[in-house]
């Protein structure tokens, strides 16, 4: 990764300003310093891009600014000319003919980088579901791309194909086992054959999209406290234009690779909890398998092909078939439903886990406000809890449906309802659980929840509380648990049925 020689001199020129060393990859070298950084685009050919022309470097260098100031605008600030003057210095700006260009740039703490956050085991429940929603409002706003399956871009299946051979002949030419990457080729191949008429229709209702292009951990800061994409893939416009769920994925992959299954499954549920694309979950475990892959040979480029066999391992559990269940959790206001929904769902069939839905956030998402808002007693009528209770169900099977498990948190007081949620799930697994504790202890709990610092989606109060605990439940066949402690009991239940790790 080193600079090349005939931008020796700019590098100099950077590293005086910065006074350090630059952070490089193999395609730019970033020089921080006090209150600027300053990113160099280098001279270089590879097979994806070419940024040897000083116009395409000019060109690319504009780019990215135009593509990333929008979403994060305190951190680019503008590209600057480096000149060299009738003495033959070099200079930032000036009147003497330009040598490069470079990208200036707001700098930022490495520690404020989400993956240096999630290296130091810091994103908790909160820091995900912003994750989630900045990813979402990145792809909210991005103009989405009218269908042309002849064109170059990742909405047509053969598009896709060409991205899989080109990653496999990237995996077998830097290493990787022979026989592993053909077997996971095929797999892919014939993964990508099944979900052809899936990404047709997707790109149809405009999914496909002018994405990010590059949407890993690293590629998060926290600005203002708020995580924010940034560097967004700039150089090449068809793998960027790309289903959003494949812009999702690589984010998703990037916390599987960590261990990080539990929040994964965090952002994922909160990206669906505010735009309910169940439609991804049959393509997802294709397309985290291809973003693996794209890692297995870059790893494998960058340090050997031993650094790239975790990532290639990833990719061949990715595809491996779990049955899918539903499961559903039921209670009064208090007692821990969202809890142990949230503590169950990542160990729930595919990778990155169940779908979590929740009526609390179905209802504000019907209501055009994110989860936390507040919403008035008339949001609860009962024909507007009807409504909830019969989306979250048709979410449900259409999940199921396309392989993918369940997790419902609802109340469920209603038998009624109970009766629908045990239908959704047919012909799969069904398992339920009824929570139960002490009103003492759910009334201290909704009071604090009400009163804590993190907002949460429910509205109950002690009001509610009281009034459902007084309603008629019926006769409740679902295994009760005693929600101080449930969570020993509910695993141990689904492993019985084979529900955990089936």
């Amino acid at each position: 990764m080193t600079i090349p020689a005939g931008q020796a001199p700019v590098a100099e020129l950077l590293r005086r300003l910065s006074g350090a060393a630059p952070i490089e990859t193999h395609i730019s070298a970033v020089f921080v310093g006090a209150d600027t950084a300053w990113k160099l685009k280098k001279a270089v050919t590879l097979g994806f891009l070419d940024f040897a022309p000083l116009a395409a470097r000019e060109e690319f260098a504009r780019r990215e600014l135009a593509l990333n100031q929008p979403l994060a605008p305190g951190l680019y600030r503008d590209v600057v000319p480096v000149t060299r003057g009738a003495d033959g210095a070099l200079a930032l700006g000036g009147d003497g003919p330009v040598v490069d260009w470079v990208l200036r740039m707001a700098p930022v703490p490495a520690a404020d980088f989400l993956d240096a956050v999630a290296d130091r085991g810091g994103l908790d429940g909160p820091l995900l579901d912003a994750m989630a929603d900045a990813v979402r409002a990145s792809h909210a706003v991005a103009v989405p791309v009218a269908p042309s399956f002849d064109a170059p871009s990742f909405d047509a299946p053969g598009r896709a194909g060409m991205v899989l051979a080109g990653n496999l002949r990237d995996c077998l030419a830097t290493g990787l086992p022979e026989a592993r990457v053909m077997a996971l080729g095929a797999a892919m191949r014939a993964r990508l054959d099944a979900l052809s008429p899936l990404l047709r229709a997707r790109a149809a209702e405009g999914r496909v999209r002018r994405c990010h292009g590059d949407l890993h951990l690293g590629n998060l800061v926290l600005l203002d406290g708020r995580p924010t994409p940034f560097d967004a893939l700039e150089f090449d416009e068809a793998l960027a234009t790309t289903d959003t769920g494949y812009d999702l994925a690589f984010l998703l992959m990037d916390l599987l690779r960590r261990g990080a299954r539990g929040e994964a499954n965090r952002v994922m549920n909160r990206y669906l909890a505010r735009d309910p694309d169940i439609g991804m979950l049959a393509a997802l475990p294709f397309w985290m398998a291809l973003r693996a892959m794209v890692r297995a040979h870059v790893e494998a480029r960058r340090a050997g092909a031993g650094h790239g066999m975790a990532y290639l391992a990833l990719a061949e559990s990715l595809l491996s078939p779990v049955p899918p269940r539903l499961v559903a959790v039921g209670g009064l206001q208090g007692t821990g439903k969202t809890w142990l929904a949230r503590d169950l769902a990542p160990d729930l069939g595919l990778a990155p886990g169940a779908l979590h839905l929740r009526t609390d956030e179905i209802r504000k998402r019907r209501a055009g406000v994110a989860p936390e808002a507040r919403l008035p007693p008339s949001a609860y009528g009962e024909a507007e809890s009807l409504a909830v209770h019969a989306e979250m169900f048709a979410l449900a099977r259409q999940a199921l449906a396309a392989g993918h498990s369940v997790v419902l948190d609802a109340v469920f007081l209603n038998p009624a309802r109970r009766a629908e949620a045990e239908a959704a799930a047919s012909p799969h697994p069904f398992t339920a659980f009824w929570l139960e504790a002490p009103m003492a202890l759910l009334r201290d709990r909704v009071e604090k929840r009400a009163a804590g610092p993190a907002p949460d989606a429910s509205d109950a109060t002690i009001a509610v509380l009281e009034s459902t605990a007084s309603a008629d439940a019926g006769v409740i066949t679902w295994q009760r648990l005693d929600a101080t402690s449930p969570r020993e009991a509910a695993r141990a239940a689904l492993a019985l049925s084979a529900g955990i790790g089936a």
